[in-house]
């Protein structure tokens, strides 16, 4: 799923995949009829009954769902038949209907809603759920029957499809450990058990420590530079903690965070960087380091003992990249070029204090405010000129679906009478040009206190022509929702994170598949963030653009003056914005390229070492993600792939040099790239698929040009307009 983009959090486990992540020890008595879950929903497209659903039913669904599943997996195992895809792969793919229509809702809202019991629901069941999937993975019959279908797969008479899927089952259960002795079996199940509690843990404590560590500010003077919107919204958070007269500001996932763009005193920022950068490694309950290195360590023991060197060896296996060394070359690639525009940005910053009467050296709190500064002096560009032109829901609907019917054909009917999980979701019916449904889409903007950071898309009901289902999708964010009465103003880095992550909807909504396993957004992670990050390009579009960004205030479209100020400054910062991400991908690779040999390390010496070797300007730049709260990589699927948003970030931009060769955005060149990539899901290997539709293998040099830096560190054209912006 998810992803986690602009961050996106995208989780992406299958009908088989997540069934398989979960089985009771014990016999668990029948789910009561009474159990939202006990029957699939009769709502339209089976969307989750929000409406029914306590917080309670979660957990005795999921273990009937597991002990459903598993007696499933039983009676293939059992059949005296001998082994057909039918009655086993299928089979298989069939199985966990149950499970699916729990596990999918829990983890949607467990992510977006949580409380205390949904907490602890999540913190039992982690044990049981890394028991069912090796009860399944490492069954011996079960594996036996895969096995002689998979060594007789080319005379089975199968479909492309069928073929994918076979293959690709035999070798994740290889890879799960089908094949070890049994003595290593139980190793590899405690391993299992102890990574899903720890992985849980995380979480957990990262929710609890990003609450506990939001800024408390007594005078209002203190927030000088925020708009009164914004100091409004601090004010209205400091009441729901029960602290009136007082103001409060969350933090959002990443290192930096939004409010120290424009806030003008300096003691304040330090401050939030601070709140920000230490909110995690406090030496209280919710400290997440020791959490991390034991994670890690154990990660590398797994890895050794299903046979490979570490865990990136292991990860990368599967994915587009295949070895830890074809991504880290890749990286390095970019290292040079991004280190020389950080010391180019940075001593433009250092100008720029001394420029204003500033006495100090540069500090990482300071970034963002001064070079919204030089943006405003050198592009003449200020973000607060912006937010007007962009309101949210016209953001979504003249933005976002537009783009989508210009590109796709689609169409977008709010839909009020499909239940959520919380009042600010909003769900929409997604047809064809032709009026033929596609699927359901929800939108949870908003930040709230019990809500995961970053932005993340994932389905509530997978696509699958076997099970005889349609994509119910989500996508979630995390921006500062305003005070009552004020209009829903956003920056236009919100806006891009909006596009991004319908991206990821779109790669899901277009699944056109008929087993679940391989379908929509099941596919590598250096793979996944490729539609999501092309995305992007749409929102400054000549013919998007003009449709959603208009003054809230006067009607007016935004001017082309002010678009080509935003055009010019594409590439501004690019250093910063890029690099940060960029050291945080070295440091995931670092931390899982440990070997089982090395053992548990300190997180705060073992960070320190890996950014010094990243070679980037840590001490101006810090990671986007600190280990503490690395949530991609601790909690979300990402480890040893954090990479993954900058690869495909060049997927990206390869992708749209070829629609701008082919005419831009025409509604041929979206068929074509839905046809040809968006509805694959899993069904091809990466390489070829990318290949097929762009005419030539990825390469470096469209990403750096999208970045305004060449090869060899310079810059290109500082004025060449750039209509495309970094993911995160």
């Amino acid at each position: 799923m998810r992803l986690l983009a602009a961050s996106a959090t995208i989780l992406l486990m299958s009908t088989t995949a997540f069934a398989q992540t979960a089985a009771p020890a014990v016999a668990t008595a029948p789910l009561p009829a009474a159990n939202p879950f006990a029957q699939a929903s009769t709502l339209p497209f089976q969307a989750p009954p929000f409406n029914r659903i306590k917080s309670t039913d979660y957990a005795p669904a999921l273990r009937a769902g597991m002990a459903a599943q598993r007696a499933e997996i039983n009676a293939i195992t059992r059949a005296r038949s001998a082994p057909t895809f039918e009655n086993t792969i299928a089979a298989m793919e069939r199985s966990g209907r149950l499970l699916e229509r729990a596990s999918m809702a829990f983890y949607g809202v467990v992510g977006a809603n949580t409380d205390d019991t949904l907490q602890k629901t999540q913190s039992d069941l982690a044990p049981a759920f890394a028991a069912h999937q090796d009860a399944i993975n490492l069954d011996p019959a079960l594996f036996a029957r895969v096995k002689m279908l998979y060594d007789q797969r080319q005379s089975l008479g199968l479909d492309a499809e069928q073929l994918q899927v076979l293959t690709l089952t035999y070798e994740n259960m290889v890879r799960a450990g089908a094949q070890l002795s049994p003595a290593d079996k139980l190793t590899l199940s405690r391993y299992n058990s102890q990574l899903s509690t720890l992985e849980t843990a995380f979480q957990q404590k990262l929710l609890a420590s990003a609450k506990a560590g939001a800024l408390v500010v007594d005078d209002k003077a203190k927030l000088a530079g925020l708009s009164d919107g914004e100091i409004a919204a601090a004010a209205d958070a400091a009441k729901a903690r029960g602290m009136a007269g007082k103001y409060v500001l969350t933090l959002q996932n990443t290192t930096q965070q939004p409010e120290l763009a424009t806030l003008k005193d300096r003691a304040t920022r330090e401050a939030l960087f601070n709140a920000s950068w230490t909110r995690a490694a406090k030496g209280d309950a919710n400290d997440t380091r020791d959490t991390i290195a034991q994670i890690a360590a154990l990660r590398a023991q797994k890895a050794k003992l299903i046979g490979f060197a570490t865990w990136a060896d292991y990860v990368l296996q599967d994915q587009m990249a295949k070895t830890p060394k074809t991504a880290l070359g890749f990286m390095q690639q970019l290292g040079t070029p991004v280190a020389a525009e950080q010391h180019r940005e940075a001593a433009e910053l250092q100008a720029q204090i001394k420029a204003t009467g500033g006495n100090f050296q540069l500090k990482p709190w300071d970034w963002d405010f001064y070079s919204e500064q030089v943006r405003k002096a050198k592009y003449d560009l200020n973000q607060d000129e912006l937010k007007p032109y962009f309101e949210i829901n016209k953001v979504l609907n003249d933005g976002v679906f537009y783009a989508a019917n210009q590109l796709y054909g689609l169409n977008f009917k709010r839909r009020t009478d499909i239940p959520v999980y919380q009042p600010d979701v909003m769900v929409y019916e997604v047809t064809e040009a032709n009026g033929a449904s596609v699927g359901l889409m929800y939108f949870d903007y908003w930040k709230r206190d019990n809500k995961n950071g970053g932005a993340w898309m994932s389905n509530f009901v997978n696509q699958s022509k076997l099970i005889g289902t349609k994509p119910v999708i989500y996508n979630v964010g995390n921006f500062t929702k305003p005070s009552a009465g004020q209009p829903a103003l956003i920056s236009f880095d919100d806006v891009t994170t909006m596009f991004h992550e319908f991206g990821h909807a779109l790669h899901g909504l277009f699944a056109n598949q008929t087993y679940p396993s391989v379908s929509g957004t099941n596919t590598a992670r250096d793979f996944v963030e490729f539609p999501s990050q092309f995305n992007e390009h749409w929102a400054l579009d000549p013919k998007v653009l003009p449709h959603y960004a208009v003054n809230y205030r006067s009607g007016q479209v935004i001017p082309q003056t002010l678009v080509d100020k935003i055009k010019r400054a594409g590439t501004f910062n690019s250093g910063y914005s890029f690099g940060e991400a960029l050291a945080a991908a070295e440091m995931d690779m670092s931390w899982h390229s440990l070997t089982a040999a090395q053992g548990k390390q300190n997180p705060d010496v073992f960070e320190t070492q890996a950014l010094a070797a990243t070679g980037l300007d840590v001490a101006d730049v810090p990671p986007r993600y600190r280990s503490s709260y690395f949530l991609h990589i601790w909690g979300n699927g990402y480890a040893a792939g954090y990479y993954a948003y900058s690869w495909t970030k060049m997927l990206s931009e390869n992708a749209f040099n070829w629609f701008e060769q082919h005419g831009g955005m025409t509604r041929a060149n979206g068929q074509r790239f839905r046809d040809m990539i968006l509805s694959k899901g899993h069904t091809e290997d990466y390489a070829p698929m990318f290949r097929n539709f762009n005419g030539a293998d990825p390469q470096v040099g469209p990403l750096l040009k999208d970045l305004g830096l060449n090869a060899d560190g310079s810059r290109v054209a500082a004025e060449a307009p750039v209509a495309g912006k970094t993911g995160s």
